[in-house]
């Protein structure tokens, strides 16, 4: 759990930084930043996306995952929270952005990366910790511009990123003899597609419901274990 506590701490750290920084900067310079972030944010999904080339898996799992994710409202549910926030924290944010939208949108950045997956699984598999810690540099980066362009609900994203990568690190134990490569690089292409909608979400008005795709980074392994042991 090493690997993630510092993951943690670096977005609360980055966050801290970037709300010092907020009010000294015009509003227009935090949407060129947004703007930079997001075509950054895009071209991270697009490596991850082409680290596989089982297109029929993974275009599969894409489709299955979103109609269980919308089936399940993990989007509406990540949105009550991110209103519920919202209305415990409100009178510290006086931004343009709401803490809800800065709260969804840094928690699926930080959570549906291919890093989140793969350095949790070596930190539980083999206390291999260079990944995530690797991750929590860029993470805190991240969270100093996100959160002086959106606000202070970046830093609650710090929670889910706790509970989320804990549970792999946890669980990797149990999953260790069905993590091939085969399987984490179908994993990390479903998640880099993920991270492109999210770059895409940040620069358009419309948005891709990419909570409700959640569920497609692990239908891979249950593909694997479907096709193995049934």
């Amino acid at each position: 759990m090493l690997g993630t506590i510092v993951n943690c701490l670096a977005i609360i750290a980055g966050s801290v930084v970037g709300l010092l920084f907020r009010n000294g900067i015009p509003e227009r310079y935090n949407q060129t930043v947004m703007q930079a972030i997001a075509l950054s944010v895009m071209l991270i999904g697009i490596k991850s996306a082409l680290g596989s080339d089982d297109l029929l898996i993974i275009i599969i799992c894409l489709a299955a995952g979103a109609l269980m994710g919308e089936f399940i409202g993990i989007e509406d549910y990540l949105k009550r929270l991110g209103d519920f926030l919202e209305a415990k924290f409100a009178k510290s944010d006086a931004g343009t952005h709401s803490i809800s939208t800065a709260f969804v949108t840094a928690s699926l950045l930080y959570c549906v990366g291919s890093m989140a997956i793969v350095g949790s699984l070596e930190s539980g598999l083999a206390g291999n910790h260079g990944t995530l810690f690797a991750k929590a540099f860029l993470d805190g980066i991240a969270s100093i511009i996100l959160t002086a362009s959106l606000g202070f609900g970046v830093m609650l994203s710090a929670v889910p990123v706790l509970l989320y990568q804990g549970a792999i690190t946890l669980a990797a134990g149990v999953m260790k003899p069905y993590l091939i490569p085969a399987v984490v690089s179908q994993m990390s292409a479903v998640g880099g597609l993920l991270i492109l909608a999210i770059g895409l979400n940040m620069i358009r008005e419309k948005k891709i419901a990419v909570g409700n795709m959640l569920p497609a980074i692990f239908l891979p392994l249950c593909y694997y274990f479907a096709t193995t042991f049934i």
